[in-house]
């Protein structure tokens, strides 16, 4: 983004918000009654580029299901060719063929006899166990793809629900702000300020916030070494440990990775964490908690509960999208590899995490 566009941007901006205030000034909708329109209006866009996600989703989930149908079907052919030759050696070891083979191995007449006869015997044998072999991967295959299938049928049926879910919230959220709109005594000017903060969301907004989740998923990537460096970052009770960060020693961190922060810093309250900041025009805040995630691997891992940008608060869908993208945890095994955690926790000024040694 060149520093032109950006610098258009702001005073677009900057215009948007004496429009918002101005409008009150002349009996119209008040400030907060024009914030709430435009809140919701925000949420329409974000909540229509969720369902733009949702149908891509759709149609990469449509093409996996024809692709692994059409495996499916290739793998049930041959295992049936597979499962024809498995049967016939099955049968000659119940039927005893294989043991009159080996009796006749047995009963060679001389020791070079006896040789030849015994690598024919392992060619035969080793030929019967890839056949066996090969059966049970085709049949492994299958039960594979089955499951695969099975998992998209799933997924795809959810995002049917979430789709007609979100597009049900899209009406309901249209219908508020067309009543408040035509409600507000200015219906032009709201609509002008919908449009721009449109506007200047998608060209600057999501691109600004996007770069404050980039910056910190890559600081976060550097903790445990910030860690493994403090004094009495961890402490040991026997077989227990506790990692212990303050907010102080965070920011100072989160500073020296990167200078995007030095008008940003977190908060930690009492099962509560909050990140704020402010430059030029843009302010950002965060509110969230940490968990402790078992799955795919231990970690501690940053949900979003609350995203505010430009005193306007995004909606659900967002703060899912930008945690999907942006992994704000951190993973105790890289600062002890024979330890998990087991719980995490926030108070005033201080995070703490409990680990156990991990059998």
């Amino acid at each position: 983004m060149n520093r032109r566009y950006s610098i258009s941007a702001l005073f677009i901006f900057t215009l948007l918000f004496v429009q918002l205030t101005s409008t009150y000034a002349f009996g119209e909708a008040s400030p907060e009654e024009t914030r709430e329109i435009l809140q919701k209006s925000l949420s329409i866009v974000e909540i229509d580029h969720e369902i733009e996600r949702i149908a891509v989703r759709q149609k990469e989930l449509d093409l996996q299901q024809q692709e692994l149908q059409i495996q499916l079907k290739e793998q049930e052919e041959q295992i049936h060719i597979q499962q024809d030759r498995a049967g016939a050696v099955v049968r000659s070891y119940y039927t005893g063929e294989r043991d009159n083979l080996l009796m006749t191995v047995l009963g060679a007449r001389s020791l070079k006899d006896l040789f030849i006869l015994y690598d024919y015997y392992q060619i035969i044998i080793g030929r019967d166990q890839a056949v066996l072999t090969k059966y049970q991967d085709r049949y492994q295959s299958i039960q594979e793809t089955s499951s695969k299938i099975s998992q998209t049928t799933t997924e795809l049926d959810e995002l049917k629900t979430n789709l007609e879910s979100q597009r049900e919230r899209v009406v309901a959220l249209q219908k508020e702000v067309d009543g408040q709109v035509s409600a507000s005594g200015n219906p032009a000017a709201i609509q002008k300020l919908m449009d721009e903060l449109t506007i200047y969301w998608e060209n600057v907004g999501i691109y600004e916030v996007k770069r404050y989740f980039r910056a910190l998923a890559a600081a976060m990537q550097n903790l445990p070494e910030f860690i493994q460096e403090q004094n009495g970052g961890i402490s040991t009770t026997g077989t227990a440990y506790t990692i212990r960060i303050g907010q102080d020693d965070l920011n100072q961190f989160l500073r020296e990775q990167n200078p995007i922060f030095e008008d940003f810093a977190f908060q930690f309250d009492e099962d509560r964490i909050t990140a704020s900041g402010q430059r030029d025009q843009l302010q950002l805040s965060i509110e969230g908690h940490y968990t402790v995630e078992n799955e795919p691997q231990n970690s501690i891992r940053f949900h979003v509960d609350k995203l505010v940008f430009n005193q306007l608060e995004l909606p659900d869908t967002t703060r899912r999208m930008l945690e999907k993208e942006f992994d704000l945890g951190f993973y105790p095994q890289k600062i002890l590899s024979f330890v998990k955690a087991t719980d995490v926790s926030t108070s005033k000024g201080v995070l703490e995490v409990k680990l156990a040694i991990s059998f």
